[in-house]
């Protein structure tokens, strides 16, 4: 999550039920933020405890998939409205109805141009698929049936892609308040081969059953890291160090991000960093060869931009594949103009689309020393992935990447660094080693829907469950008599209190139990 946050402490192994607030206390965002996570964990657990990995409302089951080929320019998926669940996470494939705007007096019969009820392959809200990109095409109708899945995740979407976050009665002047969590969407599809599957016509049980150890594959993280802040060389020369002992010399606390870059084997990964959790944005107003037009260029010396800083132009489509683009250097500013100069043009691909809200985000790792006298050169403008030694942040902030990992675009690591211990927030055993850790984020949730065939049609992979609720069954006929019984005998008490009795033993028994 790229947000301005002082640090992430909802842990679910910890099974907190609840956050309560004190009187007279300073209020953090981590708690506010915990509690939201708490609830959202237990919503979505109990979700998937009761339907299962993935399904849907069976009179509203969503994404069902129809092949068309043929029929237009090219191969597409028409993707059906409704809901579908992933893990216990809502997902919505229903298609906005769009509003009316009031009529224009010179065309007063122009009718609203028509939408079709369901999504495509190709404009899919969060898909972003490109027909000039071949990868990203569907496989032709020669090649083997596909897969068409479900990708689940979530990520962060602040008001520099969402200009309507912002309250405009606080003016330009002052930072946007709180971002939002999307649950990112994506229909995709997948071969035979990627799943194993060696028959050509296989059943849904098991595509079904090579899918979800295919799904889990890809969901499990590949790689760890480790944090620790170590105290520098030359320490003591330092007259901004905290106290004598203290490890992390930043004069400010702050929220370390380490984001893979990247993905791959070792010696193919990169990765970045921020001291800022990767907040640190500006949105673009245009772009004309490597000068980049900014609405602001920071608030403060703090977060704004410098000469020598390295930046990503990105926007929401580059948000949601994601891809990884070299990273371009500040080269000059234009303070009046509120421009800056990059190193190289961006990619033609990104930034150019008003309607995707391109911005450019700020990473604070440099070319530079690294340990020991080795440089750090940089590959595509992220940092080479070195395993198995520890490696220099700054301020004495180090990072460790356990040994054969694979690394994935987009998975992150958090570390808090505060001024008031001098170090970093990060587990450690009892003989105070810090311990290897899975990223952060991202988690991927996956589903099968159909697997498509072409012309012949697409078998559905989909699961449905219907509504607990019904209606109250009628009783047999033993539970009516027993019943019919009871009520007659309830009426004939009603009629003759004494019971069938006589009048003097009935007035014995009561001068009985009133001696009682």
């Amino acid at each position: 999550m790229h947000a301005d946050l002082s640090r992430s402490t909802f842990r679910p192994e910890r099974h907190y039920s609840a956050v309560i607030a004190q009187q007279g206390r300073v209020q953090l965002d981590a708690d506010l933020n915990e509690q939201t996570a708490i609830q959202l964990h237990e919503a979505r657990v109990r979700t998937a405890d009761l339907i299962g990995r993935h399904g849907g409302p069976r009179d509203a089951t969503g994404f069902h998939i129809e092949y068309v080929g043929g029929k237009l320019d090219i191969d597409t998926l028409y993707i059906g409205g409704g809901r579908y669940y992933v893990d216990g996470i809502l997902c919505d494939a229903d298609r906005p109805v769009p509003d009316t705007p009031v009529p224009d007096e010179a065309a007063a019969d122009q009718q609203p141009a028509a939408t079709q009820p369901f999504w495509d392959y190709w404009n899919q809200p969060d898909g972003f698929r490109d027909p000039e990109r071949p990868g990203d095409r569907l496989p032709s109708p020669g090649q083997s049936p596909f897969v068409a899945y479900l990708k689940v995740w979530e990520r962060t979407v602040s008001a520099a892609e969402d200009p309507a976050l912002r309250e405009v009665a606080l003016g330009a002047a002052l930072p946007d308040t709180a971002v939002r969590s999307k649950v990112v969407w994506q229909v995709l599809p997948l071969s035979l081969g990627e799943l194993e599957i060696e028959d050509a016509d296989p059943s849904k049980e098991v595509v079904r059953a090579a899918f979800d150890r295919w799904a889990q594959r890809q969901a499990a993280p590949a790689t760890r890291l480790a944090a620790r802040a170590e105290r520098p060389e030359h320490a003591d020369e330092d007259p901004c160090l905290v106290r004598p002992d203290a490890r992390y010399r930043g004069q400010e606390n702050q929220l370390y991000r380490v984001e893979v870059h990247v993905g791959g084997e070792a010696k193919d990964a990169t990765f970045k960093w921020s001291r800022e959790n990767g907040s640190v944005v500006f949105p673009i107003d245009g772009l004309d060869g490597t000068w980049v037009e900014l609405s602001t260029l920071g608030f403060d010396d703090k977060l704004d931009l410098d000469v020598g800083d390295l930046v990503e132009v990105t926007d929401t489509a580059y948000a949601s594949r994601p891809d990884a683009l070299p990273l371009l250097r500040v080269e000059e500013l234009d303070l009046p103009g509120r421009r800056v100069r990059l190193s190289a043009e961006p990619d033609a691909h990104v930034g150019r689309l008003p309607h995707l809200h391109p911005f450019l985000r700020r990473w604070d790792h440099h070319e530079g020393p690294r340990r020991k006298g080795r440089s750090a050169a940089l590959k595509g403008g992220a940092i080479p992935v070195t395993e198995g030694e520890w490696l220099s942040l700054e301020d004495g902030v180090e990072v460790y990447f356990a040994a054969g990992g694979t690394y994935r675009t987009g998975d992150h690591w958090l570390i808090p660094a505060r001024t008031a211990t001098g170090g970093v927030d990060w587990p450690t055993d009892p003989a105070r080693r810090p311990l290897l850790r899975q990223p952060a984020g991202v988690e991927r949730h996956f589903a099968p829907l159909a697997l498509v065939k072409g012309e012949e049609g697409a078998v559905d992979l989909r699961l449905a469950f219907g509504p607990l609720a019904s209606s109250i069954p009628a009783a047999d006929e033993a539970t009516l008599a027993a019943e019919a019984s009871a009520a007659r005998e309830e009426r004939a008490a009603e009629a003759d209190p004494s019971g069938g009795r006589s009048q003097t033993t009935a007035t014995a028994e009561a001068a009985v139990e009133g001696d009682e």
